[in-house]
């Protein structure tokens, strides 16, 4: 019998003790029996080296393989600038418009539907564990999918939120290439490149994304995306900060308009949705302990960062506040560096939910024979083959090409984005965490859960029912009619680089398309465009 060198030396090295090691390793005192071997994998979860795959090849080879796996775990930074990435959306610039609508009520929303969407993400997370009978935490499932199979079950329940998480991760990658055409549009006005030529030449810049293969590379692009962000921020506040003597404090309202606030409220919940990365994003963490204290303080930073700006926002420019902050601003220097900063966001936040939405195509169809009908998409160096970079290309462009071909498509996401995105950001979850956990929970716990889920139908009804109705509008061809009292600004009407078209024809001319005009309208009825401005509908991105 033959022994190479290396394995040899190994074998004579492992009857000498470590240099570090403990005094009762030292005299070979630690060493577990297999009894004691699956104690230890009952209690904390771990998988035996009798289960492991791993554990029947070569030393070598199972050292490369864990290297692999702890070099793509990410840090709680690193999952934290994912989550911001996704609460610090491009809802922000509507949210002094929401201040008009509801006052000092808007302000305090923001700050508790923070405290909802943190709450129903850690309740998710939460009923990934099960207690065995030593009292300890033990994951025993890894998904969103797996939870609803457990509660729905096998047949139809995994199936459904599949579907719901899938078109809700495409529609947002689809709607940020097309806010990136609309942006792009309203920079160059004059050119002669079209919406659907924008849409393309962005679609450029999201090629390399298809090459993606860890959490650790999106969260560094979601860093930036977080920057891209704060820039943004920072260019319309230093603005608000040089108007702030004429400041309108007096013109935050208590009272609530309760046909239009409904809306804004939508807009609130909607920004901080987040749910759907959670469960891979906890089970990616290197400290799952770690996974709480990181919901914490990002959905804090965030909702104290949002009341600011929308407060600052409206103050500054009080009932005159646009449904979009940058329309507001008189310079067009300002406007095109913002918009310009906002189209590299849009770009930035994209690989978030493209990631997501690959990652589970893969899990749910290329797992291999005979587990599903496709070949897995790695080698067996974990890198992917040729047809699965092929197939994610190919997915990058099918995006592109739905933002160009399909009509009316905001409209259309603002009406199954207001389904998905409800039940799975707060009716499901509260939903499960009762099934789940309804033996252990206090009798306040049950109660806020089911607070949640009636809070979750009622804004999942409105957005389906001013969504259905925009969208019926739309193909009847019935332009989009806002209805004001007398004396209002039109201006207020006005979307993103969109010029005025008023029904009573006695307004002032519009000067351009980026400038706000301060004019009137007398009869308070006017008219805007109802086919592309992603800022149109109560749900974008």
């Amino acid at each position: 019998m033959t022994i190479s060198i290396p394995r040899g030396f190994r074998y004579i090295r492992s009857y000498f003790p470590a240099w570090n090691a403990t005094k009762e390793e030292r005299m070979n005192f630690a060493k577990c029996s297999d009894s004691e071997t699956e104690l230890s994998v009952f209690t904390n979860g771990t998988v035996s080296s009798k289960e492991n795959p791993s554990s029947n090849l070569p030393d070598f080879e199972e050292e490369k393989t864990n290297s692999r796996i702890d070099k793509n775990k990410i840090t709680e930074w690193e999952a934290g600038w994912n989550i911001t990435n996704a609460i610090q959306g491009m809802f922000i610039v509507s949210f002094p418009y929401a201040v008009l609508q509801g006052g000092y009520w808007a302000l305090f929303s923001i700050l508790f539907v923070a405290y909802i969407c943190c709450h129903t993400g850690k309740i998710l997370v939460d009923c990934l564990y099960e207690e065995n009978t030593y009292g300890t935490r033990v994951r025993v499932r890894s998904s969103y999918v797996d939870i609803a199979n457990h509660v729905l079950g096998s047949r139809f329940g995994g199936k459904i939120v599949n579907c719901a998480q899938l078109i809700e991760l495409l529609m947002t990658c689809i709607l940020y290439v097309l806010l990136c055409g609309d942006l792009l549009t309203g920079i160059f006005p004059d050119s002669p490149v079209d919406l659907s030529s924008w849409i393309m030449i962005s679609t450029v810049f999201l090629l390399p994304c298809a090459f993606l293969q860890s959490l650790k590379s999106v969260s560094f692009l979601s860093f930036w995306c977080s920057m891209a962000h704060m820039v943004i921020n920072v260019i319309i506040i230093i603005y608000c900060l040089t108007r702030a003597s004429t400041w309108k404090f007096d013109e935050v309202q208590i009272k609530i308009n309760i046909w239009t606030f409904p809306i804004s409220l939508g807009i609130v919940v909607f920004s901080y949705t987040s749910q759907i990365f959670v469960p891979t994003l906890e089970g990616n963490l290197v400290n799952q302990a770690k996974f709480n204290c990181m919901m914490h303080w990002t959905h804090i930073a965030a909702a104290v960062f949002k009341t600011l700006f929308a407060y600052i926002g409206f103050v500054t420019w009080g009932m005159d506040t646009l449904e979009v902050i940058t329309n507001n601003l008189s310079s067009p220097a300002f406007k095109v560096s913002v918009n310009t900063f906002l189209v590299i966001k849009a770009l930035l936040s994209y690989p978030l939910p493209y990631f997501a939405a690959a990652d589970l195509m893969e899990a749910t169809f290329f797992r291999g024979k005979p587990v599903t009908v496709f070949p897995v998409c790695v080698d067996n160096d974990h890198k992917l083959k040729v047809w699965a970079v092929a197939l994610r290309l190919a997915l990058v462009i099918f995006t592109m090409l739905l933002a160009i071909f399909i009509p009316h498509f905001s409209i259309l996401m603002g009406l199954i984005g207001s389904f998905t995105g409800t039940m799975l950001s707060l009716i499901w979850p509260c939903y499960f965490h009762l099934y789940i956990k309804w033996k252990e929970l206090k009798w306040y716990s049950k109660f806020v859960d089911i607070c949640i889920i009636i809070m979750g139908v009622f804004v999942g009804g409105i957005g389906i029912y001013y969504s259905g109705r925009a969208l019926i509008n739309a193909l009847n061809g019935i332009p989009e009619v806002h209805s004001r009292p007398l004396g209002l600004l039109y201006s207020e009407l006005v979307l993103l680089n969109e010029p005025f078209v008023c029904n009573c024809d006695k307004t002032s001319a519009v000067e351009s398309s980026l400038m706000i005009s301060g004019s009137s309208c007398e009869t308070g009825y006017c008219r805007t465009r109802t086919d592309r401005s992603p800022y149109s509908f109560n749900r974008f991105i």
